[in-house]
């Protein structure tokens, strides 16, 4: 079973420039789950809400450090992921592209 996520957009406080230390700014995510299906589901709108709440209260530096977070804490609210592909892109950072780093983690069920 797949599970994706596409174009969650809130603003949190991401980045190292000082700008973005004192303001929050837009963020979108992009992520997918893999999971086997047996009677028990993952709750997609649960997935989203996780994955909000911690960007706002972790308030991360750097967007690697927010994937390899997040890629844990999903996988220990959702033990039942198998492999997880997890984008973040930060479309107002700079002015002419939209930027975005993303990691697919396999984990052993």
């Amino acid at each position: 079973m797949k599970i994706s996520i596409e174009d969650l957009k809130f603003q949190c406080i991401i980045g190292i420039l000082d700008f973005e230390r004192q303001k929050e700014q837009d963020v979108i995510i992009d992520l997918s789950i893999v999971y086997e299906y047996v009677d028990v589901f993952i709750n997609y709108a649960e997935v989203a809400e996780v994955v909000k709440s911690s960007m706002k209260d972790k308030k991360y530096l750097l967007i690697e450090d927010a994937l390899a977070d997040l890629s844990q804490i999903l996988k220990e609210k959702f033990s039942k992921i198998n492999t997880l592909n997890l984008k973040i892109t930060k479309p107002s950072i700079l002015p002419d592209c939209r930027v975005s780093v993303e990691d697919c983690f396999k984990f052993d069920s």
